[in-house]
């Protein structure tokens, strides 16, 4: 299985991302994550977004899409992976379709969850408070949100339209948000 989760800053994606992962066996790959062991085993991709992300840029597409390209090349997720946070834009659907084609597959699903923007603030102003992280003020974070309406949240559409869009409401207990992920991806088994 090949899935994307997409969703809104505080939707639960990473969360979510690691359990049905490893319901289904494959490895979930997070782009954050990618980005801090390139940054980490010092790899030249992981030298040049350091400079991005030193800077407070975003990182270049041409960079994230080579990441992104080796981690799937890894023989962890051969059997599939769950992407999460990546595609972002409607440019990186594209390299990612190019990418998956290559290795003689397709993307079997992409999950949205859907949760009340409030209640997305709610959480992420709380998880300031408990993790201690400066960058989460309300500003930043409605911020974030608005970045999401304006440049991901039209690969919704993208998804809907080649009939492998799934929709979870993500409000609730991890468990039950967990139960309606697998309930909706079983269903379409």
């Amino acid at each position: 299985m090949r899935m994307i989760f997409m969703g809104p800053p505080g939707a639960g994606k990473g969360t979510q991302a690691a359990l049905v992962a490893g319901r289904y066996g494959i490895p979930a790959i997070s782009t954050g994550d990618i980005f801090r062991a390139n940054v980490g085993q010092g790899t030249p991709l992981g030298l040049e977004a350091k400079k991005y992300m030193d800077a407070g840029e975003y990182v270049p597409d041409s960079v994230t899409n080579s990441m992104v390209r080796n981690r799937i090349a890894e023989a962890d997720a051969e059997p599939g992976f769950l992407l999460d946070g990546y595609p972002r834009t409607t440019a990186q659907v594209e390299e990612l379709d190019g990418m998956v084609a290559a290795t003689g597959h397709s993307i079997d699903v992409a999950v949205v969850l859907t949760v009340d923007s409030e209640e997305l603030v709610q959480r992420l102003l709380k998880r300031a408070e408990t993790s201690g992280r400066s960058d989460d003020s309300e500003d930043v974070i409605r911020h974030r949100q608005q970045v999401y309406v304006e440049q991901t949240a039209p690969l919704i559409d993208v998804y809907r339209e080649r009939g492998l869009l799934v929709e979870v409401d993500g409000m609730g207990e991890v468990d039950e948000v967990t139960e309606r992920i697998l309930a909706a991806l079983d269903a379409r088994a």
